[in-house]
């Protein structure tokens, strides 16, 4: 069966939104760009919620380099009601239950699943015990907006999850990953 990582950036206020406005941390750290890459190269499907995809489809596919032709070529997966004709090549959307979608999509052969940013298909894919391997990469800065939409906090039942590797890079961010 394959397996689900999702793969979040997050600070220690609990916002998710917007990283890409986040103050530089020093710039980019090796280590972390490795373990990106080796998550990537690692997965042939991309699974995220409706604002990640608008968001990656506005920037990836103007890109060209290994990591971002490997980006653009992945098969990507997209929950949403509303997204009808997707422009960024590879992309299905997933109109029905993404629930029953994802459960049947880890059933097919092939390697890694994929899925950056933690929303509401997050949050119902952990509660059914969908996600394999949650890693938050862990900002050590206070974002101080976001609005409860650019939270991880969502009301839902009691979680628990294993802490099964922690990482710190130089640069000060830390890598916690949890298993259920």
């Amino acid at each position: 069966m394959r397996r689900l990582i999702n793969s979040t950036y997050i600070t220690l206020d609990g916002v998710i939104a917007n990283p890409q406005d986040w103050p530089s941390r020093g710039g980019s750290d090796s280590d972390g760009q490795t373990i990106q890459s080796e998550l990537l190269f690692g997965s042939d499907a991309m699974l995220m919620g409706r604002g990640t995809y608008e968001i990656f489809a506005a920037s990836w596919p103007t890109r060209s380099d290994p990591f971002s032709d490997r980006f653009n070529r992945t098969a990507k997966y997209v929950a949403s009601t509303t997204l009808r004709d997707p422009k960024w090549e590879n992309t299905t959307v997933i109109s029905g239950d993404p629930v029953a979608f994802v459960r049947d999509l880890k059933q097919q052969p092939g390697m890694d699943i994929v899925q950056y940013g933690f929303g509401q298909l997050s949050h119902g894919l952990i509660q059914q015990g969908l996600i394999d391997e949650l890693r938050l990469w862990v900002h050590p800065l206070f974002a101080g907006r976001g609005g409860p939409d650019g939270l991880i906090y969502r009301e839902g039942p009691l979680t628990s999850l294993r802490l099964a590797d922690t990482r710190v890079l130089n640069n000060g961010n830390v890598i916690l990953t949890y298993h259920p």
